[in-house]
């Protein structure tokens, strides 16, 4: 089901919902990427209400007069909206990638309104880390037997040392995907038509992160905090994500097994399984 509510600035947001339970708010990546390619998160709507957002200027949400409040930090204020919009006190929430960064500037900006916090292959931009060269070397040494690795590898390289050709991105698909199958060649070529590309620059933009705040934030956070990483994910290595958790007291570190930078696409029952088992907190309930 799709449902609109309204910005603290006018712009008409949209979200969908699927599936029973108490409400888990969902915040995609991209960034700036319509909801759709989060899909059902692999049937974890079985667990949870999913409240999907599609975020400003994606999807069925309205662009924004002003797009300068597609800043990561000012997005805060459109999850705090929803919030409001749902008449809830407090908020569970699951951002996957760069949506991480917007639950964790929710955080820092809300603390008292965050309960359960799943962070799946997220981006680190919020706290302020940085990937190293033997993270992603990691990564892309367990993939080498794959058929398409040799053309991959050598426009990873391209990306790396600047000398990307129009084409690199495409070819470097395959290392975001635990099989590089039909089901992850069609996910991935519907990406393109999903981002908006003017505003994902936005996104990141000056000011977007103040990492001491977000790691102060994290530290005081009262519940644990799932990270969630897929073992072959180059965007999200998981030495990268095992990093992040140790700047959390109460981080619960998963890494799936031959699970890429979409962990629902690979395996759906593992994915499901810790994340609902995280949600439902120490009692199981």
């Amino acid at each position: 089901m799709i449902t609109t509510f309204d910005a603290i600035d006018g712009t008409t947001l949209a979200y969908r919902t699927v599936g029973v339970g108490d409400p888990l708010i969902c915040l995609p990546g991209g960034p700036m990427r319509d909801s759709a390619y989060l899909g059902d998160l692999g049937g974890l709507g079985a667990h949870r209400t999913l409240v999907i957002l599609d975020p400003r200027g994606t999807g069925r949400s309205a662009a924004p007069t002003d797009v300068s409040t597609c800043r990561c930090d000012r997005m805060a204020d459109d999850v705090e909206a929803l919030r409001g919009h749902l008449g809830l006190d407090r908020l569970d929430l699951l951002g996957h990638s760069a949506g991480a960064n917007l639950a964790l500037r929710y955080l820092t900006r809300h603390p008292d309104r965050v309960g359960r916090l799943a962070l799946v292959n997220p981006s680190i931009r919020a706290v302020g880390l940085k990937v190293t060269a033997a993270q992603r070397q990691e990564v892309t040494d367990a993939r080498a037997g794959e058929p398409w690795f040799p053309v991959a590898a050598a426009a990873s390289e391209s990306i790396l040392s600047g000398r990307a050709g129009p084409g690199a991105k495409q070819e470097i698909a395959p290392f975001l995907y635990g099989r590089w199958d039909t089901a992850a060649q069609v996910h991935q070529g519907a990406e393109s038509g999903q981002r908006n590309e003017e505003l994902a620059g936005i996104f990141s933009s000056e000011d977007a992160f103040d990492p001491p705040a977000t790691r102060a934030a994290l530290a005081a956070h009262r519940d644990p905090v799932l990270l969630l990483a897929g073992a072959v994910d180059l965007a999200a290595p998981p030495g990268l994500v095992t990093q992040f958790a140790e700047l959390i007291p109460r981080a619960e570190l998963v890494v799936q097994p031959g699970a890429g930078h979409y962990p629902w696409l690979d395996d759906a029952e593992a994915f499901t399984a810790t994340v609902a088992v995280y949600l439902a907190g120490p009692d199981g309930a």
